[in-house]
Parts: structure tokens; sequence; C-alpha cells
């Protein structure tokens, strides 16, 4: 199996340490080096070709994490952006999805759960924090209501849209596949085939889908 390198971007020497610790428990993982300003994260990732970059956005300088997606994901579209960060404000979240990160999740997060995101992630999802994900359906909803009967979802089957309806509340693989009574792997086919089915490749675009956008 290869090993998913992670790079990871925080000011916070501790917590890049407490981060690295993480990654670094488990045999399918393999942090390849951890960075502490914006200016270091722009001038040494692209070298390092990380699978996943986990990303703060608060890095002590006039430069935030976000402005680091936004230089390198357009140069980097084979590494996965992932903001880890202690915001929760709903500007700071659609900024970073803007920016071209694929998931947010809190430093608060589970070491397991974070360790499932990188994962994630890394086969194509979007894994956000439960509270993230409220905050991004609660602004789909706003907007639009659920239409799970458009044509483009017609094209789903019924445990299709089950599916993506437990991804539009943020749920990730496992969890979902303890709802369902499934594997985790039968739900990763079924989420690869909402994705083709509905021309998309992440959880986001997925969910604007779900909610008619």
């Amino acid at each position: 199996m290869k090993l998913i390198s992670v790079c990871i971007v925080d000011d916070n020497k501790d917590l890049r340490n407490a981060l690295e610790e993480i990654v670094s428990m488990s045999p399918e993982y393999k942090c390849i080096a951890t960075i502490g300003t914006a200016s270091d994260a722009i001038n040494h990732i692209p070298a390092l070709k990380p699978d996943v970059v986990l990303m703060d956005i608060n890095l002590g300088g006039p430069e935030s994490g976000i402005d680091v997606v936004k230089t390198l994901k357009p140069r980097m579209s084979g590494t996965n952006f992932m903001m880890c960060t202690v915001y929760e404000e709903d500007e700071k979240i659609f900024e970073a999805l803007s920016a071209g990160a694929s998931g947010y999740i809190l430093k608060k997060t589970d070491p397991t759960r974070l360790l499932e995101a990188i994962r994630e992630l890394y086969e194509g999802g979007a894994p956000m924090s439960s509270q993230i994900a409220r905050k991004v359906v609660a602004a789909f909803q706003k907007n639009q209501p659920v239409n799970t009967e458009s044509g483009e979802l017609n094209v789903l089957s019924n445990r299709e849209k089950e599916i993506l309806e437990f991804l539009s509340k943020g749920l990730m693989y496992k969890e979902i596949a303890a709802q369902l009574f499934l594997s985790p792997e039968t739900v990763r086919k079924h989420v690869y085939n909402i994705y083709e089915k509905l021309h998309v490749n992440n959880r986001v675009a997925a969910v604007n889908k779900f909610y008619g956008r």
C-alpha cells in the first residue's frame, strides 16, 4: 500500500509537533515536512509534492494559509489541501474552499478521525468536521430548498440518493457505512458512482447539486 505523504503547515511549533505525531503514528501515512510560515510553505511545498497538506489559517504574518492555498493549488493539481484550524466562521470556510481547499477540519478533531479525513481527502473526498459541514449545508439551504427530485439527481439510485444525503450532513464513509449497515468500501464505491453520474469530483460539488445549485 502506498504511503500517503503529508505536509503540515502551522505557525505553532507545539501544534506542528502534535500533528506530526498523529500522522506518524499510523503506518499508512508519512509526514514529509512541517513548515511554520506562509513564505516557507510557498517556497518548499511544490518541490516536496505531498499528497495532502494540512494547512492552518493564521500563520502569524500578513499571508494566511488561505493565501498559500490560493497560490499553490493552481500549480499543484495533484496535491490536496485541507484546512486544519480553530476558525469556524462562515467567511473563513467559504474563502478557504473557494481558494482551492478540498477539506476543512477543526484542530479539536479526534486523532483517529483526522487520519480518516486525510485518507478520504486523498481518495477524492472532501472531509469536513461536522460543525463545518452543518454551516456549509445551512448556507446552501438558505438559498435553495433540497431538490432530490431534480433531473440531475434522477440519474442516481435510491441508495445513492440516501448516501448523498448523508454526505451533505458531513458524515464520513465509515459513519455512513454504520448507518446503512454497509462496509466502508461499498460506501466508497457508491460515492465514486455518485461523483461519476453527477459529473463532479468532490463532496462540496456533489452537495451543491443536492441542493439544486
